[in-house]
C-alpha cells in the first residue's frame, strides 16, 4: 500500500519492547493511554528550517536519538528545508543523519543546492497537518493531506525538483523515458502460480489494495515536467512490486521504511516529504518515539543506497520469475531492520 502508515496513539509500557532495541528506554517510558488532539506550534521547527552545516547537523544526531528536543528540532528543520524547499539537497542532507545515526562514515561537505523561500501559506497548513483530523490519520488520509503541502509551495519548487530528479543518479534518464499503462490485472492472473506477478495479484485482491492508490489522472501526473511525470507514476505503480522484492512488509513500520528506501534510491521528494512530517509529529507529539523512526529510517535509507537502481530494472519482464529469482538476477537483498515490521501495530494492541 503506497506510501504511508503512523505511529500508534500510545506506546506501551517497558514489558512490550525488548530492553536492546534501539530507542527502548524511551519507547519504555511512554505511558498507555491515549494522545489528546493538540495544538502544533512549529516556530521552532521554523527557525531550524535552514540550510544546514552538516557537520554541525550531524553531530545533533546522537543526542537527537537520546530524546534531546533541541536536536530533534534540528534534525527535523533540516528535513524540512530540503524536502519543501530544497529538493537538490535532500540526498545530502538524509544521508549525513541516516550514516551519522548508524555510525557509517558520509560525506558532509557544503550543501550547493539552490533552494526556494517557504512561504507563510505554507507554514499555516502543514501546522493544519500536524494537529491531524480529529480522529487521527489512517493511510489515505495522510497521503492526501502530506500530498496537498504542495500547492503551497513557492512557484519555483517545481523547478527545482525536476533539476534534483534529473541530477539523481537513480532516475536512469526519467525525462526520456514514455509513462507506463496501467498496470492489467487479468495479464498478472496469467502468470504460473509462485510468480512475481501473481503474488503481486494476491498481495492486491487479498487485502483490498487499490493497485496505483491514487488516480494518476485526478492527481494531475500529466501536469508534472518530464521527469517527474514518469517518476511520480512509476513509484505509483511499483511501490507494492518493490515491497515484495526488497522485503518490505505492508505494516506501519515497513510502510515508512520504504519511503526511506525510496527516497535513497531516486531523491522522490513525496517520500521526503511524508517522512520529514512523520518526524516532525513525533518530536512535537510523541518525542519518546523519535529514536524509533530514526533507527527505521536510517536502516532504510542505507538499505536503497546499498541496492541496484529499481528505476532501470524492466519489472515487467520478471513478471514470470519468483521473488527470490528476482533478487538472485539483481542482486537484491531483502530488508533486514532491527524492530519486528509489525511493532507498532503490537504496541497500538497492547496500549
Amino acid at each position: 500500500m503506497w506510501p504511508v502508515a503512523m505511529l500508534p496513539e500510545a506506546l506501551p509500557s517497558e514489558n512490550a519492547v525488548a530492553a536492546e532495541a534501539p530507542g527502548a528506554a524511551y519507547l519504555a517510558s511512554i505511558k498507555s493511554k491515549r494522545l489528546t488532539a493538540v495544538s502544533i506550534n512549529v516556530e521552532l521547527l521554523r527557525e531550524k528550517s535552514v540550510r544546514p552545516n552538516l557537520l554541525a547537523l550531524a553531530a545533533n544526531v546522537k543526542p537527537a536519538a537520546q530524546g534531546d528536543a533541541e536536536a530533534q528540532a534540528t534534525l527535523c528543520g533540516a528535513m524540512l528545508w530540503a524536502s519543501f524547499a530544497a529538493p537538490g539537497a535532500i540526498p545530502q542532507v538524509f544521508d549525513s543523519i541516516c550514516r551519522s545515526h548508524l555510525g557509517l562514515d558520509c560525506d558532509l561537505a557544503q550543501i550547493q543546492a539552490d533552494s526556494a523561500p517557504l512561504p507563510d501559506g505554507f507554514w499555516q497548513q502543514f501546522q493544519e497537518t500536524l494537529n491531524g483530523p480529529e480522529g487521527g490519520y489512517d493511510a489515505t488520509s495522510i497521503t492526501v493531506a502530506v500530498a496537498s503541502l504542495s500547492p503551497s509551495l513557492d512557484d519555483s519548487y517545481a523547478e527545482l525538483s525536476e533539476a534534483a530528479a534529473l541530477a539523481h543518479s537513480g532516475s536512469d534518464n526519467a525525462q526520456h523515458k514514455s509513462v507506463p499503462p496501467m498496470i492489467s490485472l487479468s495479464g498478472l492472473a496469467e502468470f504460473p502460480d509462485g510468480s512475481l506477478a501473481r503474488e503481486l495479484l494476491s498481495m492486491w485482491v487479498d487485502n483490498g489494495f487499490d493497485p496505483e492508490v491514487l488516480d494518476r489522472d485526478a492527481i494531475g501526473l500529466a501536469g508534472l515536467s518530464p521527469a517527474m511525470r514518469y517518476l511520480n507514476t512509476r513509484i505509483l505503480q511499483m511501490h507494492d512490486t518493490w515491497h515484495l522484492v526488497a522485503g518490505y512488509q505492508t505494516t506501519s513500520l515497513h510502510e515508512m521504511a520504504i519511503s526511506a528506501f525510496q527516497l535513497a534510491q531516486f531523491g522522490h521528494n513525496y517520500s521526503a516529504m511524508f517522512l520529514t512530517t512523520v518526524c516532525s509529529m513525533s518530536h512535537l507529539k510523541q518525542p519518546m518515539g523519535f529514536p524509533l523512526l530514526l533507527q527505521n529510517l536510517a536502516e532504510a535509507w542505507v538499505h536503497g543506497c546499498e541496492m541496484p537502481d529499481f528505476m532501470a530494472i524492466e519489472w515487467e519482464q520478471d513478471w514470470h520469475l519468483k521473488i527470490e529469482d528476482v533478487r538472485a538476477k539483481h542482486g537484491i537483498e531483502p530488508f533486514s531492520g532491527a524492530f519486528p515490521a509489525d511493532l507498532l501495530e503490537q504496541l497500538s494492541q497492547a496500549s
